[in-house]
């Protein structure tokens, strides 16, 4: 049976692929206490948020903050389940910190209305509410009601919680002191379902997830029922049979509104220049480690820009990136052998990756000296020719050469 890529899109993020909600083991239960509540923002909306926190956590034992928010859901809901694996990895896990987890606005169990890829307010009066202003409600109200937090805060997320993560450097809180955004979206228009403005066709199954707003709280998928039924089990028919882009939306989704919008700005205007997080990213203060991978079809221009701009714009940002031999997310997995397609590139090459770096910034900065540096190189980037990481004390590296390469086509009859 051919299962087409926009499915395992979804089962991916709808079936927890990256962190599995079913309890395999029972660390996380014996280890954490969990409590839900709803945080307060400045305007009034409440956001659904699960706090996991250490069961040895006192005064004399304080620990830090390390944050996800989310539109892909917190769940399990209710404070008696658990998810079986916390954090960004199994060693910041039993590393024990406060793991946060929110549903962002308009999505699952929290209030508000769903935007995607939230505008940022450049100029906010006190009535100006984006994902920065979220980021910095929650912080707030985290350390207030918390007890026995040390007074620090890191944020991770891989994806589209990666934007969320790029998103909410911008919240100027000085408790927050490290930012890892991975495979992060920093602009539609050339990242996701947009590449340069191509619409990317593989993605036009998974608009329920995007485009159906929610009447109530919800604890499961509300949108599943919008997802189109495909009798065939041939992808490629049903795609073949699909005419026109403007065919397709009319037939299957003339009420769903992302599609909507993507259909009515068929150019990079205001619309989506309002949603391009690259002109905002400046006067970042903090450690932040941007994420990415070589062979990610979906978010490769997110973490080079990401970086790239955080380092013209912040010279007081500790700003470090790393580009690994990964497909989208592929080093919070560790495969054994790693292999892209047929190419084997090493091994264990995802642990090295948590354990050695993601491990190193998270610990470092939540739970050293935040005014020193953690020790990483500027850019950490896998060579895939030689197959080996190394290190740059800038990147671009100053001696690197441009090398022009020349594509000869042969028309033979």
């Amino acid at each position: 049976m051919k299962i087409h890529i926009s499915i395992l899109f979804i089962l991916f993020f709808l079936l927890g692929k990256a962190q599995n909600t079913e309890q395999k083991d029972s660390f996380v239960k014996d280890n954490f206490t969990k409590k839900e509540f709803y945080i307060p923002m400045r305007d009034g909306v409440k956001l659904f948020t699960s706090v996991y926190i250490p069961k040895d956590i006192s005064s004399k034992n304080k620990y830090p903050f390390l944050m996800q928010r989310t539109c892909y859901s917190v769940a399990p809901y209710g404070e008696n389940e658990y998810k079986s694996k916390i954090g960004p990895n199994t060693y910041l896990m039993k590393d024990k910190y406060i793991f946060v987890y929110q549903d962002v606005r308009g999505r699952y169990m929290s209030e508000g209305t769903f935007t995607n890829m939230t505008p940022q307010v450049e100029r906010k009066t006190k009535k100006d509410v984006d994902e920065s202003t979220d980021t910095y409600d929650t912080i707030e109200w985290l350390l207030k009601n918390v007890k026995d937090n040390n007074g620090k805060v890191g944020q991770f997320g891989t994806s589209y919680p990666g934007f969320y993560t790029a998103v909410g450097t911008l919240a100027q809180h000085p408790a927050l002191v490290a930012s890892s955004p991975q495979a992060p979206i920093s602009d539609f228009w050339n990242d996701d379902f947009l590449h340069n403005g191509r619409f990317m066709l593989g993605y036009f199954r998974t608009f329920p997830v995007f485009g159906v707003q929610k009447t109530k709280p919800e604890n499961k998928g509300w949108y599943m029922d919008s997802f189109i039924k495909q009798t065939s089990e041939d992808g490629l028919k049903f795609y073949r049979d699909l005419g026109t882009l403007k065919e397709a939306y009319e037939k299957y989704y003339k009420d769903n509104f992302f599609m909507t919008e993507i259909m009515n700005h068929t150019n990079y205007d205001e619309f989506w220049q309002k949603r391009g997080l690259l002109p905002h990213l400046k006067n970042i203060n903090h450690a932040v480690m941007t994420v990415g991978g070589w062979f990610d079809a979906e978010d490769l221009s997110g973490p080079l820009n990401i970086y790239k701009t955080i380092e013209k714009t912040s010279p007081k940002a500790k700003n470090t990136i790393v580009m690994g031999p990964f497909s989208h997310g592929g080093w919070s997995q560790e495969q054994g052998k790693h292999f892209h397609s047929e190419t084997y590139f090493g091994d264990s090459i995802a642990t090295y990756y948590q354990k050695n770096v993601e491990t190193k910034f998270f610990s470092h900065y939540l739970k050293g000296n935040t005014k020193e540096d953690a020790g990483l190189p500027e850019a950490l980037m896998y060579d895939t020719g030689a197959k080996v990481w190394k290190e740059f004390a800038s990147y671009p590296p100053k001696n690197a050469q441009k090398i022009n390469f020349y594509l000869v086509i042969l028309n033979i009859l």
